[in-house]
């Protein structure tokens, strides 16, 4: 699958596509890359950004050098760079009416699971909106992502976390080569890797710039991660202009296959989640609804047993006390008791409030 077939987007942008070596902003390269996202929007993809340079343009703003800067005051650089970052995004985009959001995160935020709930429903809100959203790392309190580059490995949760069909990273090299292409003549580009482990056995490479703070290691981490999400993942030199359009063109990148589907990569995630903290029994009607792959509703819902919150990862019980799926609750066991056997329309009369309909929403269960 390419991005012709992907309908979910993820793209991560380095600090060195933003500013160059000598700290200007590469406006020209921007406005590029904005019209290829207007050409993604007008194929009906779903597009996420996930952005660095913070730091960077904190750095030119203030006039310091990133490299002697120490950890409490990278924290305060990025506060001041994460304004100037998202106003030069708003400038381009909304010259073609492009609409954009920020979203902050952290990868605590992405592996921690009510956390990571909570993001994926703002994401799918945001589509629902029309807005693009832009993720930037909270560089003002995430010390280790400021310290060792985790902005790839953030995109490929971000990735995971919205069941993204490719995520593309955007860097100052072509791809995976056989060596250090900046040392040696003879590195060779490798277009596709099939098998992960086995296709990088003796590959080593490194390659950091002053601005940007990671390197081809940490891209690989993401492929490791995209792999097991069933996402696909291409790395590409985001320098050029109109970077995407290149790459769907079949310019000199590197692709890396997901063998997995996202349907069984989820499905895998769910059933090996730690312990079950409850079980919900539901009737027969219930029971047939999610074989026909509905969600569960509070309606067919005939006891709760067990205490646990929203996020929480609980068993689906037929009358017959056999365990029939599993899943993500919506809901915390308190609530669920309250609105279990009631229509969807009256939750919000129950309790005051409504997140959601579905007390397990088809997409976060899996049937044993």
């Amino acid at each position: 699958m390419h991005l012709k077939n992907s309908k979910i987007i993820v793209i991560k942008i380095g600090s060195s596509l933003i500013v160059n070596e000598k700290k200007k902003i590469r406006k020209k390269w921007l406005v590029s890359f904005a019209e290829d996202i207007k050409k993604l929007k007008n194929k009906n993809k779903k597009v996420v950004i996930v952005s660095s340079g913070a730091i960077a343009l904190g750095c030119k703003k203030m006039n310091y050098s990133k490299t002697r800067l120490k950890l409490d005051k990278s924290q305060a650089i990025a506060s001041i760079g994460q304004i100037e970052l998202m106003n030069l995004f708003s400038q381009i985009f909304s010259r073609l009416k492009l609409n954009i959001s920020q979203i902050l995160l952290t990868l605590e935020d992405t592996e921690e699971r009510r956390r990571s709930i909570n993001a994926k429903r703002t994401f799918e809100n945001l589509f629902k909106l029309d807005y693009i959203p832009i993720v930037n790392e909270n560089d003002t309190i995430a010390t280790s992502e400021i310290k060792y580059g985790d902005n790839d490995r953030l995109a490929s949760r971000v990735s995971q976390i919205i069941s993204a069909d490719t995520l593309v990273l955007l860097s100052d090299v072509d791809g995976l080569y056989t060596k250090n292409p900046k040392t040696f003549k003879d590195a060779k580009l490798i277009r596709e890797i099939n098998n992960l482990n086995k296709d990088i056995q003796n590959i080593n490479i490194k390659g950091i710039t002053e601005l940007g703070s990671g390197g081809m290691n940490t891209k690989i981490e993401a492929a490791k991660i995209c792999n097991l999400a069933g996402c696909n993942m291409v790395i590409a030199n985001g320098l050029y202009l109109n970077p995407i359009n290149l790459i769907e063109k079949k310019s000199n990148c590197t692709w890396f296959y997901s063998k997995v589907s996202k349907l069984h990569a989820r499905k895998r995630w769910i059933l090996s989640s730690i312990s079950p903290k409850g079980e919900i029994t539901i009737d027969d009607g219930a029971k047939k609804a999610l074989t026909n792959g509905k969600s569960l509703l509070a309606a067919g819902i005939k006891k709760v047993s067990g205490k646990f919150k929203k996020g929480d990862h609980i068993k689906i019980i037929d009358i017959k006390r056999k365990e029939f799926a599993r899943g993500l609750s919506s809901f915390s066991s308190d609530e669920i008791k309250k609105i279990m056997g009631y229509h969807s329309n009256e939750i919000k009369k129950i309790l005051g409030y409504i997140s959601k309909s579905e007390v397990v929403h088809k997409d976060d269960m899996v049937e044993i």
